[in-house]
């Protein structure tokens, strides 16, 4: 059996679109039928049936799953295992990051490696989703941890810079969402994690100011302020960075988790990966300052406690 077969099937059995599978795997929607089909006549027996919804798994089909699922992890580990053995400084470094933000943050330092090394092939997704590292969707994860929890033990993780939160509003409607002056109309802009804005907004200076509407990104959120809808709370390397936005009179700077850098340990010798890992461990401690909340032009703010936020990196676990 063709493992790229498998691959299809996989893609198809967990998306139930030919053309979501079609997305995952880089291929057409027709290639996807195509190889489904060919799979099917091969096994002699029928995988999906076709519904004008998607594609459903049959019997024969889901007892299937879990077989493909072995030969995929086999597959990925002998992957790994070869590409973690490469110690040329070239070929392609797939990056993940949280958001656009960090994403500029990198993208200098980053553009410096790629011209000290013309043969790396740079790959940067800003997207909050957990892309899977065992499946080599990317080959370093900058990701958000809370105090209280650590990363999977089979990644290497490097606890980098911390993530505090601080209150914002626009420059231009400053004096008018002034909750020090008692302004009416005043009120904190909210997202669709109703709970955690709550409890974020009930332990602040300004408990008694409402919550209103949502926005789904620190980008509307920005937006969003800049038009006077509201009061937001950001971290400080997205607000202070921003120039439309200013700290309130109480900015509340709150230490809530911090950014962890991660690969898999298959991954550990690979040249271009150690050197990307390197490179960024690099360009965001270098920030310190700016993730901590006591970034030039903000010395008159309270700065976080030092048992509040840590200052030094963990080691490559």
């Amino acid at each position: 059996m063709d493992w790229d077969d498998l691959r299809h099937f996989l893609a198809l059995a967990r998306t139930g679109s030919v053309r979501a599978a079609g997305s995952l795997l880089g291929v057409s929607h027709s290639t996807v039928a195509r190889r489904i089909e060919a799979l099917e006549a091969w096994l002699d027996v029928k995988l999906f049936d076709r519904h004008r919804d998607g594609y459903l798994l049959t019997q024969a089909g889901r007892e299937m799953v879990a077989g493909a699922e072995r030969v995929e992890r086999e597959m990925l580990a002998l992957e790994r295992g070869l590409v973690g053995q490469d110690a040329r400084l070239s070929g392609p470094v797939r990056v993940t990051c949280t958001d656009p933000s960090i994403a500029r943050l990198l993208l200098p330092p980053l553009a410096r490696l790629c011209e000290q090394h013309p043969g790396i092939e740079l790959e940067l997704d800003a997207d909050p989703r957990n892309l899977d590292l065992s499946k080599r969707e990317a080959d370093v994860a900058l990701r958000a941890f809370v105090p209280s929890v650590s990363p999977p033990e089979h990644l290497i993780g490097r606890r980098l810079v911390p993530i505090t939160l601080c209150n914002y509003v626009g420059v231009a409607h400053a004096a008018r969402l002034d909750p020090e002056r008692g302004a009416r109309g005043v009120r904190w802009l909210g997202s669709e994690r109703r709970k955690v804005i709550e409890d974020i907004v009930s332990s602040s200076s300004y408990a008694e100011v409402p919550i209103w509407g949502s926005f789904e990104s620190m980008e509307v959120l920005i937006e969003a302020a800049h038009a006077g809808l509201g009061l937001v709370m950001l971290p400080t390397y997205v607000g202070d960075a921003e120039p439309r936005l200013q700290r309130l009179t109480k900015p509340d700077l709150r230490y809530v988790a911090d950014f962890w850098l991660l690969s898999h340990a298959d991954l550990r010798d690979n040249a271009r990966v150690r050197a990307a890992r390197d490179c960024i461990a690099a360009a965001l401690t270098s920030c310190m300052a700016l993730f901590r909340g006591e970034a030039e032009g903000w010395r008159e703010s309270a700065p976080l406690r030092p048992a509040d936020a840590p200052t030094t990196s963990a080691p490559d676990t």
